[in-house]
């Protein structure tokens, strides 16, 4: 523990009991639509699930196959996973005999133009979606979108800033300091992320179907199936968000300012390779742009700096307007062995990492910490699970599971002040279970997959396909959704259908004329 972290740790101690109690949590969890025979399905989003252009909890991502959930911020994990358990039982009773994929890494693909690009309607904000989500095909290939995953949004209780800016002595504008706080805790996670891929990831394996030269430098485990006998989460290493392109942004995480001056450099910097794509085909657009970067959202990232954006209102123009608010994690594969994907203990490991990313201090990013720090992540995707992997911290070679043990160490001592508030030990369970990982990977998420395939010796597709009917039959074995719940899904899906048509009759500029105003307004 250093001392500048046992500094903190210890006048947080002397502070109120409660000072970590009631941040906010929310999930944002993708995942495919799919026919009974392991294909994306090929029909439209299903009308009694709403719009997907203006639902606040079911949308789609990419794919109008790409179902994506999002709950609402609570301020304990329980109530997340119930919300998120809910709305899979609800779109389960609307999607007739549709499943929804139980794995990140997709089903079954036919070819790359028959994966189905998500329809938002006609209105002006529509087509935009549409358009730029047909730029990520022709930027990156349709396949790749199809990879699904777990977004985790947190924030610190607004009581703490106030006491942890008077125990920082800051002469900054809690606006600002909040602001700072929340970029230390993104570098860090930049520093530490690589070992939520080895805590957490889930997409050692993949389907033959996937395409391309996926199965390159990667093995064949039978005839179904590529692999990396050591890997946790390909879908986090170089088969994911792979560009020469975003390999080259360098974009600055070291002050607010600089962060959001980047994106928008990027947003107006022509790339030659995306030129070559052309911006319009027979006058029907492309892309959104030839430049580097469409929209803020296509610039990949482990985790997110983020403020909440009023309607219509750009990322980066929240940000400028409120400061960060909240981060979104963006590193969770989806756990197989979970019916959601995702579990309590889980929820609870990564508040309590986040908060030990935010207190560790957290020196300014240079080019030589980004690197090291994209090595570690792609390295640790690849061959985690590797007993003799070696890291690389501040330019020295460290095995990865001494520093796992190291920074669970101090992790745990967050947990244990998250519980000095009278709070249950759930917190330390949750860090006691991952520690339990590091002495004995096998216990992680892919190892296990991996042994299941080994063990029975079915594909990726056949294991996955089992899991995902099991999955359906655990929510139809649920009781009916309480009455409630039901309600409000049901009224927001309703309600999204009037939402849509009031953008659709209010357009009040032709599309160009939208599309450009988008562009400087901010």
């Amino acid at each position: 523990m250093t001392k500048t972290f046992e500094k903190r740790i210890n006048k947080l101690a002397a502070s109120l009991p409660d000072v970590l109690w009631n941040s906010l949590i929310g999930i944002e969890k993708e995942s495919l639509r799919v026919r009974m025979d392991g294909y994306l399905s090929d029909h439209p989003h299903p009308k009694s699930l709403g719009s997907a252009l203006t639902n606040r909890f079911i949308t789609t991502d990419f794919s109008e196959a790409l179902l994506e959930f999002i709950t609402p911020s609570f301020l304990n994990t329980w109530e997340v996973l119930r919300f998120l358990c809910d709305i899979h039982q609800f779109s389960y009773d609307a999607m007739g005999d549709e499943l929804l994929w139980a794995t990140s890494m997709p089903c079954r693909l036919s070819e790359d133009r028959e994966i189905p690009i998500a329809y938002y309607g006609e209105s002006n904000i529509g087509r935009m979606k549409k358009i730029y989500r047909n730029g990520l095909s022709y930027r990156y290939g349709r396949p790749m979108q199809t990879i699904a995953g777990i977004h985790f949004n947190y924030s610190l209780p607004t009581t703490f800033w106030p006491i942890y800016m008077d125990l920082e002595q800051s002469r900054t504008t809690e606006n600002e300091f909040r602001s700072d706080a929340y970029l230390g805790l993104v570098r860090n996670f930049q520093r530490f992320g690589w070992l939520v891929l080895y805590l957490f990831g889930a997409s050692p394996a993949v389907c033959k179907s996937f395409g391309g030269d996926v199965g390159s430098g990667m093995e064949s485990l039978n005839y179904g199936t590529f692999y990396k006998s050591f890997g946790t989460s390909l879908r986090m290493s170089d088969l994911g968000y792979n560009s020469d392109t975003q390999a080259r942004l360098d974009i600055s995480i070291n002050n607010l300012g600089d962060y959001i001056n980047d994106l928008d450099k990027a947003i107006t910097t022509p790339e030659p390779a995306y030129q070559k794509i052309g911006l319009k085909e027979n006058n029907e657009y492309k892309q959104l742009s030839v430049n580097q970067l469409q929209i803020e959202d296509e610039y990949y990232s482990s985790i997110r700096p983020r403020s909440v954006a009023l309607p219509g209102e750009r990322p980066t123009a929240a940000l400028r307007r409120s400061g960060i608010e909240y981060v979104e994690v963006r590193s969770l594969d989806i756990n197989v062995f979970d019916p959601v994907g995702i579990n309590q203990n889980t929820m609870r490991f990564m508040e309590v990492f986040l908060i030990y990313c935010l207190l560790k201090e957290s020196p300014p990013f240079a080019k030589e910490n980004k690197e090291e720090a994209l090595k570690n992540h792609t390295i640790t995707a690849e061959k985690g699970r590797n007993p003799s992997l070696e890291l690389q911290r501040d330019g020295k070679i460290i095995s990865l599971s001494h520093w796992a043990t190291e920074i669970l160490r101090d992790v745990r001592i967050v947990a244990e002040l998250i519980e000095k508030g009278d709070g249950p030990d759930v917190y330390v369970h949750a860090v006691d279970a991952q520690l339990r990982l590091i002495s004995d990977s096998e216990l992680t998420p892919s190892a296990r997959i991996l042994a299941e395939l080994r063990d029975t010796g079915a594909s990726f597709f056949e294991f996955a396909m089992a899991c995902t009917l099991g999955h359906k039959q655990y929510f139809s074995d649920l009781a009916p959704l309480v009455t409630v719940r039901n309600k409000e899904l049901s009224d927001e899906s309703a309600e999204s259908i009037r939402r849509q048509r009031k953008i659709e009759t209010s357009d009040a500029v032709n599309f160009e004329e939208y599309l450009k105003q988008w562009f400087v307004a901010d």
